[in-house]
Order: structure tokens, then C-alpha cells, then sequence
């Protein structure tokens, strides 16, 4: 797992249209999973573009922050096979 900020953007920026699974803390005991596409890096947060099948919404975003503090867990898939590439836990 990245240790800095700018690595964890590092990495990120290199993952940039990859599918991911995303598992974050929802509160109370609540762990939220989702998946969809890292669509966008900003200088302090990114967006994640969610399959609409499965959410009410369309878009996400979360700060690296949160990725360092393990609030938020990234999983990047392989494109053609379904499978994990790269885990950041």
C-alpha cells in the first residue's frame, strides 16, 4: 500500500479508466461496496463513475485521505477477465 498522498495519486492516476471495486465505511458498523470505473483525479480527491445497475446515483468521489486511513478500499479488475489486478488494502 502506497504510504503518501502523492503515491496514492500516483497510483491512482496510473488506474485511470480500469474497473474497481470500492468498499468504504459507511458509518455505525456499515461497510458500503460498490463498483464502477475510476473516471477522474484531482489534486485532493477522485471520482468514481458507479454502474448504474446497482446504484441510485452515478457518481462518487473520495479524497486520498481517506484511501490512506483505509476509510475507503480500492480493488482494480483486469479488463477482460474479471479478474483482481491490483488490491489496496
Amino acid at each position: 500500500m502506497p504510504k503518501t498522498l502523492a503515491d496514492i495519486k500516483k497510483a491512482l492516476d496510473s488506474n485511470l479508466g480500469k474497473r474497481l471495486l470500492l468498499r468504504a465505511n459507511g458509518g455505525r458498523r456499515k461497510t458500503i461496496e460498490r463498483s464502477g470505473i475510476l473516471a477522474e483525479t484531482y489534486p485532493a480527491v477522485f471520482v468514481v463513475e458507479l454502474d448504474q445497475d446497482e446504484n441510485s446515483f452515478e457518481r462518487v468521489s473520495y479524497s486520498y485521505a481517506d484511501v490512506l486511513t483505509e476509510t475507503v478500499e480500492l480493488k482494480f479488475y483486469e479488463d477482460s477477465t474479471g479478474n483482481m489486478v491490483l488490491g489496496q488494502q
